[in-house]
């Protein structure tokens, strides 16, 4: 009898949430992150099922609604339930040869975020001084992302971050650790081991897997030093979709191309 793999980002995301919230209590309500959960879960199986007949696998939703449940901030309940209705509907609708472009929770916080900046703010606490809860998720989520072989994505980004806000750091004279900081937070954790490492919604090649993480990174450095709130997932939001684009319409060609280029590096 072998692991469903698919159960590993569920056991992660539960990690994180379980985590974060007793150790910071990161959770503004849990009832709305139930709700969050729930509503993501029921759209999957009745879009997947009204789109192909036949019941989803259900683990992508429970990732996608507790990722809701955890990022988004609000008073009201109707941004969760919105939320995770537009990260799952994204799926179905936003589609390009037969693959959805947006990693759904990425797209419903942007949206949303966007539609009610009034109304609609997201997790911003960070581990702080406390060592330990970011190295128990740091540990199990290299683990997992290794296993679904992700591991590359999730550390050249967190490079490529620190990179960035270092140079950040000597542009505008923010301390080095404070630029880096961010990194250290549970919001952080979400985006580095479920975002950016989406199967569904990341190009093929390993090689360009890393080069648009580093874009991505970059990105979000331009938009941190525009001062927009949110960077990460604007950048992602941006970037992610306009990769899949240029390898559906150019990825054979690049693919050749980068293929004749570094053979001869490698004396084969």
């Amino acid at each position: 009898m072998t692991f469903d793999t698919r159960f590993l980002g569920p056991i992660l995301i539960t990690c994180i949430l379980l985590v974060a919230h007793y150790s910071f209590g990161v959770l503004e309500s849990s009832t709305r992150t139930a709700t969050a959960i729930v509503t993501a879960i029921v759209a999957e199986a009745l879009m997947g099922r009204l789109t192909y007949g036949k019941w989803p696998h259900l683990a992508s939703a429970y990732i996608t609604g507790i990722s809701v449940g955890i990022l988004v901030r609000s008073p009201f309940v109707w941004p969760y339930v919105l939320c995770s209705l537009i990260s799952i509907a994204s799926k179905y609708v936003l589609r390009l040869r037969g693959r959805h472009l947006w990693n759904p929770s990425n797209f419903g916080v942007s949206v949303v975020l966007f539609l009610a900046p009034a109304t609609v703010t997201l997790l911003s606490i960070q581990w702080g001084n406390v060592v330990w809860p970011m190295a128990v998720i740091w540990i199990l989520g290299s683990v997992i992302v290794w296993r679904v072989g992700r591991l590359h994505v999730s550390a050249t980004y967190v490079a490529a971050f620190v990179v960035f806000a270092v140079a950040r750091s000597a542009l505008t004279g923010v301390p080095v650790a404070a630029a880096v900081a961010p990194i250290t937070g549970p919001m952080y954790q979400l985006f580095i081991f479920f975002m950016v490492t989406d199967p569904r919604t990341t190009v093929g090649p390993k090689w360009a897997q890393s080069v648009v993480v580093v874009i991505v990174a970059f990105v979000e450095m331009l938009l941190r030093l525009a001062e927009v709130i949110y960077a990460p997932f604007y950048a992602l939001f941006l970037v992610g979709p306009a990769a899949l684009l240029v390898e559906a319409l150019a990825g054979p060609a690049i693919t050749s191309w980068a293929s004749r280029s570094w053979r001869p590096l490698h004396g084969s």
